[in-house]
């Protein structure tokens, strides 16, 4: 494999961005060549693009992602599990996890394609987010692989999977809210952190009460979070008065 040129310091530098990464590289030159766009590599001699990274990056992801979901939800369909793996596994979502990393700041453009907006393109995002998975995954195998792409998608994978798999736990929890107390759930959220690694953590009160906390990389999350507690607390209720409802039999 060749080296790729070194390029002057982009707006993130790549050890910063092996920081949000929180993995070093043991072959910085594949790091390189997974931000360097075909644009940039047409201005610069020698220079190899990130398009071979990114072939592979694509099926390593389809596959961690598939693999997680057939372990993880086994009551899934196929159909409802290959519809949670095409809302994790394309450009828009994977744009937005580039964002969480500011890797449009770290990328490698041409003059002509940084002057138009490159850096914020969702396909150029998405591209170089699945070449920077294939480079982690020749740098540092599966595991690696495995443990990058989980810890940037864990909680929007479980998201994805709460519609079909009728996890969705604020409906439930606002069903069973209404049946016992008559109103509905409150939420109070927070978020800590700069903007490439905000989390958010909620709050759900119930009949004056905390019922429950979560945390998750977005609002959305952290109150599906905080949701899922407080209905297992009131589903706990729930069967333990029935239990102490019940008639002795002895």
């Amino acid at each position: 494999m060749g080296t790729t040129a070194r390029p002057d310091p982009p707006g993130l530098p790549p050890d910063e961005l092996e920081a949000r990464l929180t993995r070093p590289f043991g072959d910085p030159d594949l790091l390189l060549r997974a931000l360097a766009h075909r644009s940039w590599c047409a201005e610069t001699e020698g220079a190899q693009s990130n398009e071979r990274l990114e072939f592979l990056g694509d099926a390593v992801l389809g596959l961690v992602v598939t693999d997680h979901l057939y372990r993880t939800y086994p009551d899934l369909p196929e159909g409802e599990l290959a519809k949670v793996r095409a809302s994790l596994v394309n450009s828009e979502a994977l744009a937005e996890v580039a964002s969480t990393l500011d890797l449009g700041n770290a990328l490698l453009l041409g003059k002509g394609e940084a002057a138009s907006g490159g850096r914020e393109k969702p396909s150029i995002l998405a591209d170089a987010m699945e070449a920077v998975i294939g480079a982690v995954y020749i740098d540092g195998g599966w595991d690696a692989a495995v443990e990058l792409i989980m810890r940037l998608l864990a909680d929007r994978i479980e998201e994805a999977a709460a519609g079909p798999g009728g996890q969705d736990f604020k409906t439930r929890l606002q069903e069973l809210a209404a049946r016992r107390f008559d109103q509905l759930p409150r939420y109070d959220v927070i978020d800590e952190g700069p903007d490439h690694a905000k989390r958010f953590f909620a709050t759900v009160f119930l009949d004056g009460s905390e019922r429950g906390r979560g945390e998750g990389r977005s609002k959305k999350q952290a109150e599906q979070a905080a949701a899922k507690a407080a209905w297992k607390d009131l589903q706990r209720e729930v069967v333990e008065e029935l239990a102490g409802a019940a008639p002795d039999h002895e």
